[in-house]
């Protein structure tokens, strides 16, 4: 029988709860605001938490941040319950690293189902930890198991231009990209956005250091909308301790990008304006894969942003290349008609 902690202060609320979870065959254990939330659960070490937000004491935000302090605790599957329905107030529990957020009034069925489907995750990344003994086999063969791996995970969607994470915020998440286009980016000392990565469908993103209280580095925002496959940092270090093949693949895969983020910078650092726009425009071909005749939907700031140069430079430079026959632009639309020629540009 699986322990469960209910942090609620409402009594009624936390009674009726309860009852329902004891019918479902959980092991309940309740506490009445923040404070004792936090004692009961490091104390008893539930195998999941259920917790309001707005309550005495300390509210549920500050208990899944006291919690995450914890070596005890820190990955213990933990779900908001709360009547604070804003998308803001979702997205600070998501990205504090609850692993799911119900609204009250809810259903029965929508309660147990998101129970069952964090402890079901729990079990499956278990099962990929690799046993401490020399004869047991890696579970993970390549990255396309990894890939695997997360496509069995929490999936969030994101509206284009949401942010997915901020700089210097605790990195709580890393991702796969299942659908859409991710930038990465952070601002110049001037104030100017500089995009330092593109991530398509199938890549993965985010801070993988093993270190708790590590940040990210840069911003993450949704370019158009995009779904993506999360996993928790403690997961995911737990799956990379068990399976060093995958990590020296992935490490492998992130060297690469970081080569390609070097080459970017010397080209904005000692590139002509015309070499610039080319370059970002068969980049931005390159990574969303788009076929060389089709057109790109991009937006001239984000251009900008990875060329590193003023929107209005590159505005003038796309004219160019219209009239010189490189490119078509209908609207925000761009369309390669020569990319052999873009490749040449000095």
């Amino acid at each position: 029988m699986k322990k469960l902690l209910l942090i609620e202060d409402d009594v009624t609320v936390r009674e009726n709860t309860a009852e329902l979870l004891e019918l479902s065959n959980y092991d309940v254990i309740t506490a009445s605001n923040g404070k004792l939330g936090i004692e009961t659960a490091k104390k008893e070490v539930p195998d999941i938490i259920i917790c309001d937000i707005m309550m005495p004491e300390i509210d549920g935000y500050g208990v899944l941040e006291a919690l995450s302090k914890n070596p005890s605790t820190l990955n213990i599957p933990f779900i908001f319950l709360s009547a604070k329905t804003e998308h803001k107030d979702i997205r600070k529990g998501m990205d504090l690293g609850a692993d799911d957020y119900l609204t009250k009034p809810f259903e029965e069925e929508e309660l147990l189902s998101a129970i069952e489907s964090r402890l079901a995750k729990v079990a499956i990344l278990k099962s990929y930890i690799k046993e401490e003994t020399p004869e047991d086999e890696e579970k993970l063969k390549d990255l396309n198991d990894l890939r695997e791996l997360f496509s069995k995970q929490e999936l969030q969607y994101f509206k284009k231009g949401e942010t997915i994470y901020e700089k210097d915020k605790h990195a709580n998440y890393f991702y796969l990209v299942k659908r859409g286009i991710v930038k990465a980016h952070r601002l110049d000392n001037q104030g100017k956005e500089l995009i330092t990565e593109l991530y398509k469908e199938d890549d993965f993103f985010g801070n993988h250091a093993n270190d708790p209280q590590s940040s990210y580095e840069d911003y993450a925002t949704a370019m158009e909308e995009t779904q993506l496959y999360t996993v928790s940092r403690e997961e995911f270090q737990k799956i990379l301790a068990g399976n060093p093949k995958i990590t020296m693949q992935l490490v492998e895969v992130l060297n690469n990008n970081l080569s390609e983020l070097k080459n970017q910078l010397m080209d904005m650092a000692y590139g002509s304006v015309r070499k610039k726009t080319a370059n970002t425009i068969l980049l931005f071909a390159e990574r969303i894969e788009k076929h060389p005749l089709k057109s790109i939907r991009i937006s001239r700031a984000d251009l900008a942003g990875v060329a590193g140069m003023a929107p209005e430079s590159l505005i003038r430079t796309l004219s160019e290349f219209k009239k010189e026959g490189l490119i078509e632009i209908e609207g925000r639309n761009i369309k390669l008609l020569d990319s052999q020629a873009l490749k040449m540009v000095k």
